[in-house]
């Protein structure tokens, strides 16, 4: 969730200044990028080269560095940012925010700011029951601010009770939920199926297809990326998910039709992406079948067709999408499998396209929904097709 993000981390006045080595350490390894402001008290208690080292940033401390002549621009701060957290933030600086007082770096870049901010402070225990302190919280709170609340424990002072800035951990998993929640697809369960099956012959050989389980596996992740609950079914693959998803991993149709059944009637949208074997081996030799003069016969028998299985008991409420990867008459194909099936839409692919198919890392779709009506997307990569069948998606719950 936080991958990739812009991060402002304003630091204070405060013992819990130490605590921010820590997360800013747990925000670049969660792949953000980060940005140190150090207030001038807040230089007291740690050190720019510390959080300029864990950041891999230069830490700003003045508008006007005097030993390097460089200017920091409040205002370009504040644009880069996707989110600021001060953490800690002290009582002064927290009147500051309250007050619209501009006296330094971090306050010029807070008024600048565009994006969400939020605030962890530390103080000792009366400074934070205080009757100014309070109204401090509550009107920073009214400007659309997020204050996350410090934990009670031993304070510096000696006192015990409530003042203690929360741990780096904590403040990581807050930005993470609250990132989540904003997510046009929060509180959604979904379900990816994603990659071929094999069909076993033998205790050595298959029947298996060329999918190589990228399609499927882009749109897991973008859809982990809208804030959607992702459970990714997937056949044997090399791939890997960049997101924080449930991975299912199986080897047969038979294997993913039991993956499917297990938690279908929980899911609100589900995308049949894997490249099911259509049949099977009727008998499965349990010994390595030995190479003969002769031809080898195999019987086949047909597999269950868990699409159209899932379609037959899709409530109102679900959304189910389904892939057609086809060679010839590929439209009318689709357009039947979609009635036939129950589905909300179906993606189309054409071998024919240039750009298209399987192990490839671009694709070329056409989406049809229930009214039929075809949508034409141009040849894109991968992770840009995820993007589009999700918006095509988010129009139908909207």
């Amino acid at each position: 969730m936080l991958k990739n993000k812009n991060i402002i981390l304003g630091v204070c006045g405060s013992i819990a200044a130490y605590k921010s080595a820590f997360l800013v350490r747990l925000l670049v390894k969660a792949g953000a990028n980060v940005k140190v402001i150090l207030t001038p008290d807040g230089a007291n208690f740690i050190t720019p080269l510390t959080l300029a080292t864990l950041s891999k940033n230069p830490v700003y401390t003045q508008y006007f560095e005097k030993e390097t002549g460089v200017w920091s621009n409040h205002v370009e701060l504040g644009l880069w940012a996707d989110l600021i957290i001060i953490a800690p933030i002290s009582a002064n600086t927290l009147a500051k925010l309250a007050n619209g007082i501009c006296d330094n770096l971090l306050t010029a870049v807070y008024l600048s700011a565009k994006c969400q901010v939020y605030v962890a402070p530390a103080m000792d225990l009366d400074m934070w029951k205080h009757e100014s302190t309070q109204e401090n919280i509550n009107k920073i709170k009214g400007f659309g601010n997020f204050v996350i609340s410090p934990a009670s424990g031993e304070l510096a002072s000696g006192l015990f009770g409530e003042g203690r800035m929360a741990e780096p951990e904590e403040l990581v998993l807050f930005l993470e939920n609250s990132l989540k929640q904003s997510m046009p697809l929060y509180g959604k369960k979904t379900m990816v199926t994603a990659g071929p099956t094999y069909e076993a012959i033998d205790p050595v050989r298959f029947i298996g297809n060329h999918s190589s389980g990228k399609m499927g596996f882009a749109i897991a992740d973008e859809l982990t990326r809208l804030g959607a609950d992702v459970t990714l079914i997937s056949g044997p693959t090399a791939q890997k998910s960049n997101q924080n998803l449930n991975r299912i991993d199986v080897v047969s149709a038979k294997d993913m039709l039991e993956a499917c059944n297990a938690i279908f009637d929980e899911v609100d949208i589900t995308i049949m992406c894997a490249a099911v074997a259509d049949y099977r081996p009727k008998t499965v030799s349990t010994e390595k079948i030995k190479k003969q003069e002769n031809n080898l016969t195999l019987e086949l028998e047909k597999t269950t067709d868990i699409l159209a299985s899932l379609g037959s008991r899709k409530k109102t409420n679900q959304i189910l999408v389904g892939f057609a990867l086809e060679t010839n008459d590929e439209e009318n194909y689709a357009k039947g499998k979609l009635e036939k099936k129950n589905l909300d839409l179906i993606v189309l692919n054409s071998l024919k396209d240039t750009g298209a198919g399987f192990k490839t890392d671009t694709n070329k779709i056409t989406i049809f929904n229930k009214a039929l009506e075809r949508t034409v997307f141009d040849v894109k990569s991968k992770m840009e097709v995820a993007k589009d069948i999700c918006e095509v998606i988010l129009k139908i719950i909207k």
